[in-house]
């Protein structure tokens, strides 16, 4: 085994170190628009959307009772004779009506189960990158310091190695 360490270049080593710094800022800034992101995802589901539902139920249950309304009015008022109105338009709109308000209870009864399913999937994906975090704020600094550490080493190793009337460039003027 040799006890001479063949280093080619000490400026990969430095480039190393740079690059490591340049991925440790841009997982940081990645993991903080992914929380930003999800968060925002989870209130547009949470809030948002839940809000939104209630509103459109509300509006689709008052149209349902202003179409049945309408329908009433047009049941009494527009008797002729003995003949019953047809109140079509009247009955069709009562049946869109209540289409609405189906349509809008199944999308609030949708926001309220999937709200727990996406909140814990969310916590699950915020304890897993926890971990990468602590990569990017423990080991990577770490690791940087390591690298600095090995710079020093091999800078002095190098002013001490090199003979006294020579530069380590290898010029010789």
């Amino acid at each position: 085994m040799s006890t001479q360490a063949d280093i080619k270049s000490i400026d990969t080593l430095s480039l190393v170190k740079l690059a490591l710094i340049s991925y440790a800022h841009a997982s940081s800034q990645a993991l903080a628009d992914i929380e930003i992101e999800g968060q925002r995802g989870i209130d547009w589901i949470t809030v948002d959307r839940a809000a939104y539902w209630k509103a459109e139920m509300r509006r689709a249950a008052d149209g349902v009772n202003q179409a049945i309304k309408d329908l009433e009015h047009c049941r009494a008022y527009k008797k002729v004779g003995d003949n019953a109105p047809s109140c079509a338009e009247e009955k069709k709109n009562l049946e869109k009506a209540r289409k609405r308000l189906q349509k809008t209870e199944e999308k609030l009864e949708l926001v309220k189960r999937w709200t727990p399913v996406v909140l814990q999937q969310y916590r699950e994906t915020c304890v897993r990158l926890v971990r990468f975090r602590e990569v990017i704020d423990v080991d990577c600094p770490r690791a940087i310091a390591r690298i600095e550490q090995m710079l020093t080493a091999l800078e002095n190793y190098q002013t001490v190695a090199s003979p006294r009337g020579t530069s380590t460039s290898g010029d010789s003027g």
